[in-house]
């Protein structure tokens, strides 16, 4: 055996041994307290030796038959695992890592020679693959300009393959083109302008925080674990990601402090220069480096299941409750569509009054947000077994029935430990039967209007567009515009700051009125301390508070919180209702809102 063959035989070998390892670690549950440190440690290693390998030996394996795609193959899967571990831990250094491979993989056009190679159909498909993994990896990370290059690349790619491999039906590779820029096109509505993610900038607000700081109820709750999870038809997605989850997901994390550092540029052994920002430097794997904000608490951990059966969905969520630190909280988001009962259907059909009518009712629903008055939206009968399984949500082809649809009563079980509950449906109301009939802790609640609300309803595609809902908790000022009929990119720079600035100061108010009320329920006190939690619930008083004024909503249309929030900051409250004429008038668009003195 000749000294190549022993170089290559060897490099076979480390690749099946990396590969069996890459295999298994696959199938490490991606929920749930696993220690998995263990399992990627060890196929980091066996990945990090095999690079090494080729590094050396490049020469002799090139000349041997090694390709130059088989090397971005590598680092493709390198960056594969990255991705896989930010999915289980949520800690964005990992996704950063993933994009740095990815990104050196395109700069040095390691898929390259697929191009020439007229027969190598493995080789195109591993290059199309590389391509939508970049690309989610690019999304997570907001990196929008490099999506549009990505995708368009990927178009060109699939477009090249069809006239090359005659034979071939890319047809699933044509569906995940228009995946891709179906996606950018609606999400990267609210990104362009500000991150999804909690940012210090934006989301961090000078005079309130001294009342967050000092803020102490008698039980403090600390969000480590949510599921996120929606099932709609023809909703819009990329891969396994949902618009829906995707928002949610995007808005459950910090924003990284900074992208990533590159590292010094070094000659080679033939003179020319190696850039070590890329897969071949940054190669040396330390998973306990961490480019985190260090004042920073840890992003909770989320398990995003793509259209689950309900037995993973109850499985999952079961298993994230046993594994529940104490003093901690799990946030379950349900996003799907669902049915109602006869009596709820013929309720909602003899809603057809004139809109005067609608608007007097809105004032009654507004005036009765006290809790003491146990408003509609607040009150809970006790609930009986029949009523905690009479509507529910889809989670399947509707055709199946039972197997695909999730009851209220499905979620009794997880009550017995802290739980934060937000359920986007045209049947989220169906929820509320769960307040009253927890099974050791009270549940913090959100639901949903039943039905989203636009100025103009035929120009929007609500199945397209994402939940309304959705979109108010995760970008308001951006679900404000749509709502009303105006694009984000239309808009004057200054006139769409301003208006965050008028959001933003309203939160700050909300705040300091939320950490001095003497009426905020213990629910709501006790995660008032978490930054993440405490966003969705003054995002979520802005979103009732506009849909409440909206001159098309409808009094059973308003979304519902429970247990009920402080009355000071209802829906028609001076320092609510305020606001939201504030911002109607910034963007001209006031006539669209029914306000009411007194």
């Amino acid at each position: 055996m000749t000294d190549y063959d022993s170089v290559a035989k060897t490099f076979r070998a480390l690749v099946d041994s990396a590969n069996r390892k890459f295999a298994r670690v696959q199938d490490v549950p991606a929920y749930g307290r696993v220690d998995n440190h263990h399992y990627f440690h060890k196929v980091f290693k066996a990945f990090m030796r095999l690079w090494k390998f080729q590094q050396e030996f490049r020469t002799k394996l090139v000349e041997s038959g090694l390709n130059r795609w088989e090397i971005g193959e590598i680092a493709s899967r390198i960056g594969q695992l990255y991705f896989g571990h930010y999915l289980r831990t949520s800690e964005a250094r990992f996704l950063i890592e993933a994009y740095v491979f990815y990104e050196a993989i395109l700069n040095r056009s390691y898929f390259e020679g697929s191009k020439n190679s007229r027969k190598d159909l493995g080789a195109r498909f591993k290059e199309l693959r590389f391509y939508a993994r970049f690309l989610q990896v690019s999304l997570f990370l907001n990196r929008t300009d490099t999506v549009q290059v990505l995708a368009e690349r990927l178009k060109a790619l699939v477009d090249d393959s069809k006239a090359v491999f005659l034979g071939t039906d890319f047809k699933e590779w044509r569906l995940v083109v228009q995946e891709i820029f179906c996606f950018m096109k609606v999400a990267t509505v609210s990104m362009n302008v500000r991150p999804l993610r909690y940012s210090a900038l934006f989301d961090s607000h000078p005079s309130s925080l001294p009342f967050v700081a000092r803020f102490h109820a008698k039980r403090v709750l600390k969000f480590r674990d949510a599921v996120l999870t929606s099932y709609h038809r023809h909703e819009v997605k990329f891969a396994e990601i949902t618009l829906d989850t995707y928002r949610m997901l995007q808005c459950l994390e910090w924003e990284p402090g900074f992208f990533f550092q590159k590292h010094p540029v070094e000659p080679n052994e033939n003179g020319a220069t190696i850039d070590h920002s890329g897969a071949s430097g940054i190669i040396d794997i330390n998973l306990a480096t961490d480019i985190s904000d260090p004042s920073l608490p840890p992003n909770p951990k989320k398990a995003i299941l793509y259209r689950p059966s309900v037995t993973h969905l109850i499985a999952v969520m079961a298993t994230i409750c046993e594994e529940l630190l104490p003093d901690s909280i799990m946030l379950i988001y349900l996003s799907a569509a669902g049915k109602c009962c006869q009596n709820s259907v013929n309720q909602m059909a003899s809603q057809g009054e004139s809109r005067k009518s609608l608007k007097n009712k809105v004032i009654a629903q507004n005036s009765r947000e006290n809790c003491n008055a146990l408003p509609e939206s607040c009150k809970s009968e006790k609930a009986g077994s029949s009523d905690l399984y009479d509507e529910y949500l889809w989670f399947g082809h509707r055709g199946n029935g039972g197997p695909n649809v999730l009851y209220p009563g499905d979620i009794i079980p997880f009550t017995r430990r802290p739980v934060f509950l937000i359920v986007d449906s045209n049947n989220s109301h169906a929820f509320k039967v769960l307040h009253g009939a927890e099974r050791g802790e009270t549940a913090a609640i959100l639901l949903s209007p039943l039905r989203p609300v636009f100025k103009n309803p035929l120009d929007v595609d609500t199945v397209r567009s994402g939940s309304q809902f959705t979109f108010f908790l995760t970008a308001p000022l951006p679900a404000f515009c749509e709502m009303v009929g105006l694009s984000p990119a239309n808009l004057d720079l200054d006139v769409y700051n301003d208006a965050e600035t008028i959001i933003s100061s309203a939160f700050s108010e909300w705040e300091i009125i939320l950490c001095t009320s003497t009426s905020l329920n213990l629910v709501w006190a006790q995660v008032l301390s978490d930054h993440f939690l405490r966003r969705l619930i003054l995002r979520f008083v802005f979103c009732r508070s506009v849909l409440s004024f909206f001159s098309t909503t409808e009094d059973f249309n308003l979304p519902v919180c429970l247990p009920c929030l402080p009355n000071s900051i209802a829906s028609n409250s001076g320092v609510v209702s305020s606001v939201v004429r504030r911002i109607a008038k910034h963007l001209n668009v006031a006539d669209l809102f029914n306000f009411h003195e007194g």
